[in-house]
């Protein structure tokens, strides 16, 4: 009996080991930038436009060109800590780097709110490939309005 109340008490110990760090170490994530094009000029933009295009925005991790020394700055490190946290916590919580940062980002919103967040993030891919697979003028037009309303309400949500 000895021993299995010290095996529990040691799976608690992991558990809130795993809770607060999937809490407090969550990586922040960058906002999405969307790239849109109205009337021949291209703009940049936090919010979403009919048609716009998703820009990878991840800063990035190299060597300094004229020293050869690594110079990243503060958000890349706290990055890296993140990701080897994640991945050292990864055979307990079961959750990636982004799925990790994503239940951080989620963690105070109301629960409908999360559940439209979980809603939102199948449709946003399903509208995606609409918008990848459509053949007529008409059925792009119809897939990039749908996927505008989409990124919006995410955004509107905090998501």
């Amino acid at each position: 009996m000895n021993g299995r109340t010290r095996t529990q008490r040691r799976l608690a110990a992991q558990l809130a080991a795993a809770v607060v760090a999937v809490l407090g170490n969550a990586a922040v994530q960058a906002q999405t930038v969307y790239r849109c094009e109205a009337q021949g000029k291209v703009a940049y933009s936090h919010e979403p436009c009919v048609g716009a295009k998703a820009v990878d925005t991840t800063p990035t991790q190299g060597l300094d060109k004229s020293s050869g020394v690594s110079r990243k700055g503060a958000d890349v490190r706290r990055a890296e800590y993140d990701k080897v946290m994640g991945e050292a916590l990864r055979p307990i919580t079961g959750l990636d780097d982004q799925q990790r940062a994503t239940l951080h980002r989620r963690f105070k919103l109301p629960h409908a709110t999360k559940a439209e967040c979980a809603w939102l993030d199948t449709r946003l891919s399903s509208h995606e490939a609409s918008e990848r697979n459509a053949k007529t003028p008409q059925a792009l037009q119809s897939a990039q309005v749908a996927l505008f309303e989409s990124r919006q309400r995410y955004r509107e949500l905090n998501c």
